[in-house]
């Protein structure tokens, strides 16, 4: 640092490129806040539609139990079965989202 004599009293001066080292972090600071605030309003928009997805997904899955729950057994087996002769590769995938989930359900009681 370079001292500097003004009436018989000595001061410290800064030097030239402190100052802008400080302009420096503070511009970054400030653009870093801008950024997370940015990002957590992202986010927060995001959890949003993900718990409005949620939520419909959820409600068409309670009205189709309801739905399921007033039908007899054998009923149900022969939709299924018309439906896998229809659609067998959806019927495929939905087998194996259904046993996937079974998996991790009872992988996670033990």
């Amino acid at each position: 640092m370079a001292e500097m004599e003004t009436n018989g009293q000595q001061s410290l001066v800064k030097p030239e490129g402190y100052n802008g080292e400080d302009k420096m972090e503070n511009e970054f600071a400030a653009d870093f806040k801008v950024q997370a605030q940015e990002y957590g309003q992202k986010l927060q928009d995001a959890a949003g539609k993900a718990k409005d997805f949620a939520t419909e997904k959820f409600n068409l899955a309670s009205d189709k139990f309801k739905e399921l729950q007033g039908k007899d057994p054998q009923e149900l087996v022969e939709e299924a079965k018309n439906f896998a002769r229809q659609k067998p590769g959806q019927a495929l995938l939905v087998s194996a989202a259904v046993g996937l989930v079974l998996g991790l359900l009872l992988k996670g009681r033990r």
